[in-house]
């Protein structure tokens, strides 16, 4: 419900002394998915928690012969289907600020005519000269984009304006095309202006993860080599790849998950505090981490990485197919639908603390987590003690929220211990939802903030790791493992992990 000031109590969760000024969107592939069931929606749901700008526009821009009114009865459906609940209305107060620019992404008279649209917006809606391209495209079509961008002056800033440019991944395939990628884009703008989008980073317990280690005296003193005997990151996913098995043929787990979100993830969990909390602040601490990462040697591939495919198997009382059955796999196929890596952080803090990403398809259930898991004491007091070491769990999705497992002592007269959880959720604490990934980062490139962004350096230091390890794969005769479909992964998943160590069954 809202309050009587009209905004959501959501909005909370966003709200900011900052205030982002006037601004056209363009969106680029505006006619695909993307747009309807993730921005659109999210800019109505900063519009219902009062951030957005009170000049603030959207036009689309694709090859379909759609019209102004065709385009704004998608985005209207769009956002009744995928949008927070009443936002809706929200949509009717916006219908007019959204409009459609057909043309094709390589016509540089298509680029000359939007540059005159964008300035008659300005002067009906008073954008101010201040735009937002976001690449909603597959990334062949980013050269072009960004090309007749720069040709047509419109990624240039001038008398106060600002020029931003949205990328979303993948950046890239391997270490080549990241950085071929990175050159192209910053022909056209400096990096300044760049914004590459990973949505796991607008996620609440992401974020909170620098709150949870730089707001609490009580952890960050224990968040190193000394307390902690291991991290595991696990992103499993329910689903099979379906119909998008050409392209899961091209990418792979490792490319789809891990060289982006995990290890995203990864470098806030292990970063070391900022100077401040700024963009660049942060972000170089990231890159710091991934910097202490070996390049991977074949036989470190074949000691320290797992990969396999799902078989068929039964699934939620249906028989499911195995990978190589499903459409557009060939049957010779190698590509690992699970991938799971053993990563050493080569520096004071994590030497001798190793960190577990794991992620597949067609796993027993969908979530996201990071599990700190603590070293036992040096000598157990308590005779046939049967507890499990502490462990303190991140819950990314689904249940956003933070838990922490330790002993107590059991009700009665003999000395028993019994592990127990503390368990904190961002609904029973806060009230209501959160606000979706695609919101805080819409609204952070509003604001100029590039902290939750992958800059340049990030993406291709992940890369350099990611590569060593598929140039390993490649070299290597043994096959992936087979798993089967609503399991947990391949006994050789386990067995990374060592004798006295376990993955996290959710």
């Amino acid at each position: 419900m809202a309050n009587q000031s009209g905004l959501d109590p959501l909005g909370d969760e966003l709200r900011s002394a900052r205030s982002a000024k006037p601004c056209v969107l363009v969106i680029f592939g505006a006619t695909g998915d993307l747009t309807k069931r993730k921005l659109v929606p999210s800019l109505m749901g900063l519009s219902k928690d009062g951030l957005l700008p009170a000049g603030f526009a959207v036009v689309g821009f694709a090859r379909r012969p759609w019209t102004d009114a065709s385009f704004r009865e998608v985005l209207s459906e769009g956002v009744e289907s995928f949008g927070r609940p009443e936002t809706t209305e929200y949509f009717e107060q916006h219908r007019d600020a959204f409009s459609y620019h057909q043309s094709d992404f390589s016509n540089e008279s298509g680029y000359a005519s939007l540059k005159e649209k964008l300035e008659q917006i300005d002067a009906a809606r008073g954008t101010a000269g201040n735009r937002i391209f976001y690449l909603a495209t597959p990334p062949s079509a980013y050269s072009n984009i960004l090309d007749n961008l720069a040709k047509a002056g419109l990624s240039t800033e001038a008398n106060g304006t600002f020029a931003r440019v949205i990328v979303e991944k993948p950046f890239g395939r391997d270490l080549t095309t990241a950085t071929d990628l990175n050159n192209q884009v910053s022909a056209a703008f400096h990096e300044r202006q760049v914004f590459r989008i990973d949505h796991y980073l607008g996620k609440e317990t992401v974020q909170n993860i620098l709150a949870l280690r730089f707001a609490n005296g009580i952890f960050e003193p224990l968040w190193n080599e000394k307390f902690v005997d291991h991290v595991q990151i696990t992103v499993a996913e329910s689903i099979g790849v379906g119909s998008r098995g050409g392209y899961f043929e091209e990418s792979g787990v490792i490319r789809d998950m891990i060289q982006n979100h995990l290890m995203q993830v990864m470098t806030l969990v292990a970063m070391e505090p900022p100077a401040a909390m700024t963009a660049d602040a942060v972000r170089d601490e990231k890159v710091k981490v991934l910097k202490a990462i070996r390049t991977f040697e074949p036989d470190q591939v074949e000691r320290d990485t797992v990969r396999a495919q799902y078989t068929g198997g039964s699934f939620g009382g249906k028989d499911v197919n195995g990978y190589k059955q499903e459409e557009g796999v060939p049957q010779e196929s190698v590509t690992e639908t699970y991938a799971a890596v053993k990563l050493q952080i080569d520096n004071w803090r994590w030497s001798r603390t190793p960190f577990f990403l794991r992620s597949a398809k067609r796993m027993p259930r969908r979530v996201t987590e990071v599990a700190i898991q603590f070293k036992q004491p040096p000598h157990m007091l308590y005779d046939g003690a049967q507890t499990q070491p502490n462990m303190l769990l991140l819950r990314i999705q689904p249940d956003e929220g933070v838990a922490m497992r330790f002993g107590a002592k059991v009700p009665g007269p003999d000395m028993r211990i019994r592990d127990v959880r503390m368990d904190f959720r961002y609904g029973t604490a806060f009230g209501g939802e959160t606000a979706d990934a695609y919101e805080r980062l819409l609204l952070d490139a509003m604001l100029g903030d590039g902290t939750l962004f992958a800059r340049s350096d990030e993406v291709e230091e992940a890369w350099r790791i990611v590569d060593s390890i598929i140039a390993g794969w490649k070299q290597s005769s043994k096959p992936p493992e087979g798993y089967v479909a609503g399991t947990w992964g391949p006994q050789l998943g386990e067995d990374l992990l060592g004798e006295d160590r376990t993955w996290r069954r959710p």
